[in-house]
């Protein structure tokens, strides 16, 4: 375990751009003490522009354009919230987020990237696919990539059947794609589509003179294609876009391009009212300025995009488009001066540059130091951006075009091979180069702390807490005061972000609405009966509002599995000690993200705890009532019944993972999601199918607690290894050797398990033992249910959200000999046994 060290200040970085991965990299290796970094982003994976026409063309794969900024966040000891932003209180100082909570900052950074500029062209937001934010992008040009490699067309609209070609008994039917905007980005664009179209369909039976004839590309420009960089770029382009069947309306430019002789000629009158020459966007349809229609299957957007609405509205000093202000230090030119950005969201006004990534890259390294500098009350030093830069525009092929200045042009595949070793070194620096060597992140850990020599730096108020931080008392000493509860309490009673309330059940006489010592609920009504349990661990995520909800999910399976409804609530927390501030912050975050669940499962928080230790920690007792005679238990199986798990298993393992820097974020995002799902539908289905005997998959994996029920009910069971699901990314984390923690205690469960034909088994060996006994956070539910009703059952839960839901296995038969196991754990009785009553089928 790492020291934990108090947290002084919070700088916020805004955006995953560019700029900002090279900050969370930098503070990664030299942090600043007492100041913690939370990076906000509505993705996981962010792409490097760069490799986007790569990627297109099918040279690179998802992952080799995209940084992966779970595990960046990781390595910088960076909380990584997975929202999206939608604007800034400049007076609270706090960043505004879409359907959760705000959250402050003492330092802010902006590097959002820019907005599509589709809303002004009638048509263009319903009918095209916007090249930025790239993030939305990758998706939209698979699903596109798929409808070209058909034989027949996606739309049905806008193609041409070439109905005298015919291949193999395959009819080539003509797939067009218009790219509008005629700028480095578009040229690129247009080049890497024809390019993959093309090979795709010579993939599935064309021959490259058909293929190439049955895809149209049509580049659609405002002007001159090229017309920012040096002419050099757009002579060598024509007659190579010609070479390529790429068709170029140059719409209202003194000169056009004519795709048979490349002669100018006169194209028409200039409108006002158009984006790269477009004045409206029909289905499968463009009218340019010039009346000429476009047909079109599919339509990318690659215009100049503009300005995030909310940074004006949020008082950020904007320029007429939008774009944040900032000066030489990348502060925001006469606004707050806590307040930086970097990339296309601004306009740096002292060195005014194009809206290309390359200046944002090279901004990534002066913020991150004049962001350090600030928060350490140091001067800060101006950047100075060049004043060109080369500019690489690929071709599609491997083979690319480079210019420099006004003058500066070459061409040839080397150059595609040079910047190709550029991008993928760029890469590796925030990927296969990071260090998540034990003793380097211990390190890390201790340069981070605050101590009496780093705090003087940071003014009076950081020495004193450094002070205050060498000996905590503990006892009631230890409690988080009562001015931060209260204040804490009635921010979750008034705060319409969170949309919920404490005390929301008519059942609680006296609750947080009235505090006393204790809470009072109503008794259950006649027939009824209270079910009572507890759950309580520290934080897996660097999320307090997101591990909150976990935990409360988490806490309320237990009532879930008992056929229970939950009814209120008493919740335990333990928060790192840090400034006021902080404290009411994460405390703040950690129970609205609970509250919410609680509220949204009829379940009133009525109480709780709080105190100062060492790691964020967060646990419930929660409080039920059931009609007795349809509780549930472990106890109820019956042979031929079939098994049911309704989650994927593996978030041990990809946690595991996690700490060492062995996992992609896309992994430990659908791990979140499947903990964030609650128990309660299945627990509605499960009734619904005539279940009779169900619990939780928790902390002793999928076969300690099916282990439980086994010895519970004296059956045998079987267990259909291949059918059970599990998490995308789970097999990889197993095979990088990442393991739980409690992996060798809940391996002991192999003493009770054979394969289905009774013999024993190695099962270290096996690939998915280590996913069986994998402990979960908040797990799903297994149930048992008459076999004949298993298919329909699974059926139900898939359509109302359990998606992984399935069957899993079967009741074998009475087991008489089992050992009745008491509560200490799945071997029961210290771990005797006289069967092994668990079946593998492998």
């Amino acid at each position: 375990m790492h020291p934990i060290v108090p947290v002084y200040k919070d700088l916020v970085l805004v955006g995953g751009g560019h700029a900002h991965v090279q900050v969370l990299r930098r503070f990664g290796m030299k942090p600043i003490p007492g100041l913690r970094v939370t990076l906000i982003t509505p993705d996981v994976q962010t792409p490097y522009s760069g490799m986007l026409p790569g990627y297109v063309s099918g040279f690179y794969t998802y992952d080799d354009c995209h940084i992966d900024l779970v595990r960046l966040a990781r390595f910088a000891n960076a909380r990584l919230i997975h929202a999206t932003a939608r604007g800034v209180d400049l007076s609270s100082q706090e960043v505004l987020l879409v359907d959760r909570p705000s959250l402050q900052y003492d330092i802010l950074s902006l590097n959002i990237g820019i907005a599509p500029s589709t809303l002004d062209i009638p048509g263009a937001a319903q009918y095209t696919v916007p090249v930025k934010p790239i993030s939305t992008f990758a998706s939209r040009f698979q699903q596109m990539v798929k409808d070209a490699s058909t034989t027949s067309n996606a739309n049905g609209a806008a193609g041409i059947s070439n109905s005298d070609n015919v291949l193999n008994g395959l009819n080539p039917t003509l797939y067009t794609v218009a790219v509008v905007g005629g700028g480095p980005s578009g040229v690129e664009l247009a080049c890497a589509v024809q390019y993959r179209l093309t090979q795709e369909r010579i993939r599935v039976g064309f021959s490259e003179e058909d293929a190439s004839k049955s895809i149209r590309v049509v580049l659609i420009s405002k002007g001159d294609i090229l017309s920012g960089v040096a002419p050099y770029a757009r002579k060598a382009f024509l007659p190579l876009l010609k070479e390529r069947n790429i068709e170029v309306h140059e719409v209202n430019a003194a000169s056009a391009i004519d795709n048979n002789d490349i002669k100018t000629k006169n194209v028409g009158a200039r409108s006002k009212g158009s984006a790269g020459g477009v004045i409206s966007v029909g289905q499968n349809v463009l009218t340019l300025s010039n009346g000429t229609l476009i047909p079109f299957d599919t339509c990318l957007w690659s215009t100049q995009a503009g300005a995030t609405g909310w940074l004006a509205r949020s008082g950020l000093p904007t320029d007429e488009r939008g774009f944040l202000r900032v000066n030489e230090y990348l502060q925001a030119e006469n606004g707050p001066s806590n307040v930086f950005g970097a990339g296309d969201c601004t306009t740096n006004v002292a060195n005014p540059r194009p809206k290309a990534g390359v200046y944002a890259v090279r901004a990534g390294m002066p913020l991150a130091e004049n962001i350090a500098s600030y928060a350490q009350n140091k001067p800060l030093h101006p950047w100075h951006p060049q004043s060109s830069h080369l500019n690489i525009i690929s071709a599609g092929s491997r083979y690319a075009i480079a210019v420099k200045g006004k003058w500066l042009g070459v061409q040839g595949a080397a150059l595609w091979t040079w910047k190709d070793w550029i991008d993928r070194k760029f890469m590796a620096k925030f990927g296969s180069e990071l260090n998540f060597d034990e003793e380097r992140m211990d390190k890390m850990m201790t340069a981070a702390a605050l101590s009496p020599t780093s705090a003087a730096p940071l003014g009076p108020e950081a020495a004193a807490l450094v002070a205050v931080s060498r000996m905590r008392c503990g006892g009631c000493g230890s409690k988080v005061g009562a001015s931060t509860l209260s204040q804490v309490l009635e921010k979750l009673r008034l705060d319409k972000n969170t949309n919920t309330q404490v005390d929301n059940n008519s059942n609680i006489l006296v609750g947080l609405s009235s505090p006393d010592d204790a809470a009072v609920l109503e008794p259950p009504p006649p027939g009824h009966v209270t079910i009572h349990t507890v759950d309580f661990f520290k934080s897996i995520i660097e999320d307090p509002y997101i591990f909150g909800s976990i935990a409360a999910n988490h806490a309320l399976s237990d009532c879930y599995a008992m056929g229970a409804t939950p009814t209120a609530a008493l919740a335990i927390a333990v928060l790192p000690f840090a400034s006021s501030k902080v404290t009411q912050g994460d405390l703040y975050q950690l129970m609205a993200g609970a509250n919410k669940v609680l509220h949204n499962a009829g379940c009133a928080l009525v109480g709780g705890h709080s105190c100062e230790g060492a790691e964020l920690s967060l646990g419930f007792s929660i409080y039920g009532t059931a009609p007795q005679k349809f509780l549930l238990s472990k106890a109820g199986l019956q042979p031929g019944q079939a098994l049911i798990l309704t989650k994927p298993l593996g978030t041990g393992v990809i946690f595991a993972a996690c700490m060492r820097g062995l996992a992609q974020g896309r992994w430990i995002s659908g791990a979140k999601e499947s903990m964030l799902e609650s128990n309660s539908v299945p627990a509605e289905v499960f009734r619904q199918f005539n279940c009779t005997a169900c619990t939780d998959v928790t902390g002793f994996g999928f076969l300690g607690h099916l282990a439980e029920m086994s010895r519970a009910s004296q059956v045998t069971v079987e267990v259909d290894v291949a059918s059970v699901p599990i998490l995308e990314g789970a097999a990889e984390c197993v095979a990088a050797g990442a393991v739980s923690t409690l992996h060798t205690e809940n391996a002991k469960i192999a003493a009770v398990v054979a394969s289905n034909n009774g013999e024993e088994v190695d099962f270290v060996k096996l690939p998915e033992w280590t996913v069986l006994i994998d402990p979960q956070t908040s797990g799903g539910l297994l149930g048992a249910v008459p076999a004949m009703q298993a298919e329909a059952c699974v059926e139900e839960l898939r359509r109302r959200g359990c998606v992984g839901a399935a069957v899993v296995g079967k009741v074998g038969d009475r087991l008489l000999d089992v050992v009745n196991g008491g509560s200490d754990g799945p071997l029961g009785n210290g771990g005797v046994h006289t069967a092994r009553f668990i079946r593998l089928n492998m």
